[in-house]
């Protein structure tokens, strides 16, 4: 063994893809994975020559580095492929990016109403401060959209409430959108791509797992290892620096494995449980008390070859457990062998050792199968088999603690000389594959290059750059006392409710007739010229009372903003004045 090779431990896409750059520098790598075949969490399962993505990996990225890569890789293999997905709540079926006619149609027009009404007042009134998702989430669509569109689904996901969900996760990972941008979105198409709302994607022909497999291969090709079936049980360090790691190959006694460099991307809790020495007993409970959710992948084959449009659904449904649901050959119709059937993957999140973990898989699939009928998305009798697919360590889980036990983790690895951890689950964070895959780039070019890249800065961003925190609470804190209300938004939503209240108003008095119908509502023909008290009249009095509310919105925003600058620059004189007058008094 080459005592000068780069070790890597984990064959998902950050580690191949720190492999693969490595590999293009000239130097040496070996790779151990503990799993059959490479991937990770972004791997692709088959089973009787269907091909299952474990949640669905959209290969779309705003960083060009990532976007040469698979093409690099995977040429004309690389599809491009159309987005659909929808929400099923309350047993109806809403397209996601919104759709006015059937967003309302779903929910009614007193509910959507009511959601404007509330995204008014919060848009107002919001939390002062940011701290949970709930907060993040209601400060931006209101607490209605909320209950109605979030609550519910991410629970599912994370296992604990959105009070205690910390808002650093939808910050990271719904950056961008706002009720304002889902709005746009349903009239216009936006100068600029909010990542949450992208309409196309990209994708291998025959599943992610394609792509870590052709890198294996180009890996291997420059005459380095990937090493399947081979877990790390130890691993073995000398004051500050990482010596070796010791593994159990298919089932052989343990072997050692000496290198110069260490790449870890496997889950940073147990990376610290098996070092040895081990570290302080503090860094170990700090490591222990950081969690991950788990995902269990119900893969069902339909005999039926079209099922629904969608690429996937989330569920919102609490009647069901599952999540998700993806429709695979939707993603590409190569995943299925055969043209006159489908497949599908029902997603369940759960905590390894729940009930639902323990469920052996023919009960799951039995599940798998009552649920998929029960949404509606297959009929039971053409459901003619399927398997189950546990994956661990699927999310690192922003409860209310794991801030604080992750800078105590993070400080600690930042002392080794020899060890950089990345990818989601090395630096315990929710990033995308893309994102990984940049942590493994970065990686590979501080060995071998000598650069010196902060791979834990790598967020959703191309540019990457996290503000500090004293920074951020000072920028929030000016965001929240001088906060600018957006005048388009606000003209939209008070235009929005002014219309459907004269519009459900002249429709009412129409309905409800007598002598002298509607004679007050009558007097607005004054300022509406051919509005009248009628069912035809209902609309143009939409039209009016939208028009009206959002002139009224707009002028309340502009007035409203001028007055906060306006105070803000008094304020600002008037603390340089206070300043200087300190400074001329310690002189």
């Amino acid at each position: 063994m080459n005592s000068d090779s780069v070790v890597i431990i984990g064959a998902g896409p950050a580690g191949l893809t720190a492999a693969y750059e490595l590999s293009k520098l000239d130097r040496h790598v070996v790779v151990v994975e503990k799993q059959d075949r490479v991937g990770g969490l972004a791997r692709t399962e088959d089973y009787r020559g269907f091909s299952f993505d474990l949640g669905g990996h959209r290969f779309f990225t705003k960083v060009d580095e990532v976007n040469r890569l698979w093409r690099e890789i995977l040429g004309d293999d690389l599809l491009t492929r159309p987005r659909l997905s929808r929400i099923y709540y309350n047993r109806k079926f809403f397209y996601y990016p919104l759709r006015p006619l059937n967003a309302v149609a779903g929910l009614g027009l007193w509910k959507s109403l009511l959601i404007l009404l509330s995204y008014i007042r919060w848009q107002i009134f919001s939390h002062r401060q940011e701290e949970t998702f709930e907060q993040w989430v209601t400060n931006r669509f209101g607490k209605r959209l909320f209950e109605t569109f979030f609550k519910t689904y991410t629970e599912k996901v994370w296992g604990i409430p959105c009070s205690e969900l910390r808002a650093e996760w939808a910050a990271q990972r719904i950056r961008g959108l706002s009720l304002k941008t889902a709005l746009l979105n349903m009239f216009v198409t936006p100068a600029t791509t909010i990542k949450t709302l992208i309409e196309q994607f990209q994708y291998p022909r025959l599943g992610p797992g394609m792509m870590w497999n052709a890198v294996k291969s180009q890996i291997e090709r420059r005459q380095n290892e990937v090493r399947l079936n081979c877990e790390v049980i130890a691993i073995c360090r000398n004051g500050n620096r990482i010596e070796s790691v010791e593994v159990c190959h298919s089932g052989q006694p343990p072997e050692r494995i000496a290198g110069s460099a260490f790449i870890s991307t496997m889950p940073i809790n147990d990376l610290l449980a098996k070092l040895d020495p081990p570290p302080p007993a503090e860094i170990l409970e700090s490591a222990q008390k950081l969690r991950y959710r788990d995902l269990i992948v119900v893969c069902l084959i339909v005999a039926k070859r079209e099922l629904f449009p969608d690429n996937w659904i989330y569920v919102h449904d609490p009647g069901v457990s599952v999540g998700r649901v993806q429709n695979y050959k939707n993603w590409s119709p190569d995943m299925v062998p055969d043209p006159d059937k489908s497949s599908l993957g029902l997603e369940y999140f759960c905590s390894r050792g729940d009930d639902l973990w323990n469920q052996p898989d023919n009960e799951l699939l039995q599940l798998g199968k009552r649920e998929a009928a029960a949404i509606g998305l297959a009929d039971i009798d053409d459901i003619e088999g399927g398997c189950v697919v546990r994956v661990p360590y699927a999310y690192p889980v922003y409860d209310a603690d794991y801030r604080t036990h992750l800078n105590a983790v993070r400080a600690f690895v930042g002392g080794f000389d020899n060890l950089q951890t990345i990818g989601r689950n090395g630096l315990h964070r929710y990033n995308n594959q893309d994102h990984a895959m940049m942590t493994g780039l970065l990686a590979a070019r501080n060995l071998a290059l000598g650069e010196k890249h902060d791979v834990w800065s790598v967020n959703t961003e191309p540019d990457y750059l996290e503000e500090t925190v004293a920074d951020a609470a000072f920028e929030e804190s000016l965001a929240q006392i001088f906060s600018k209300l957006d005048r388009l938004s606000f003209g939209l939503a008070v235009g929005s409710v002014c219309g459907a209240l004269l519009f459900v108003a002249t429709l009412w008095l129409t309905i409800k007739g007598g002598n002298d119908v509607g004679a007050n509502l009558q007097l607005l023909r004054n300022y509406f010229p051919g509005y009248r008290v009628t069912a035809a009249g209902s609309i143009l009095g939409f039209a009016y009372g939208f028009a009206s509310g959002f002139i009224m919105g707009w002028s309340f925003a502009f007035l409203r903003n001028a007055t906060m600058f306006l105070s803000l620059a008094w304020l600002q004189r008037k603390a340089q004045r206070g300043l200087l007058r300190k400074v001329f008094d310690y002189l």
